[in-house]
């Protein structure tokens, strides 16, 4: 695994219970603005672990685009149902509510 992927991984265990992230904020936190794609990749090869909380990774627009990584269609919206996120449509209701934007919460 690249040191990439292991980067967008520890960023990932660090999202809330109950907030979401895009796969371009992380990018950008981790200084490749351009690769949300590159984050994308790195979460499929762990969406299956559930000690990593994939689930919390969404698009900018807050759709569940990731869902067909999971071990069923529902999971991802059952998880972050879990955790109190209203979803509609494979799209969280009031997104910009549930933002976790990892450049402003974890640099000092």
């Amino acid at each position: 695994m690249s040191d990439f992927f292991k980067d967008v991984i520890e960023v990932v265990k660090l999202i809330p219970q109950g907030k979401v992230t895009s796969y371009g904020m992380i990018a950008n936190y981790l200084g490749a603005k351009k690769s949300s794609r590159l984050v994308g990749w790195a979460l499929n090869k762990v969406s299956q672990n559930s000690e990593i909380p994939a689930h919390r990774v969404v698009n900018r627009n807050g759709l569940l685009t990731g869902k067909n990584n999971f071990l069923t269609q529902n999971y991802m919206k059952e998880e972050l149902q879990k955790e109190g996120l209203n979803i509609i449509e494979n799209s969280i209701v009031d997104f910009n509510n549930h933002i976790w934007e990892p450049i402003k919460e974890l640099t000092i």
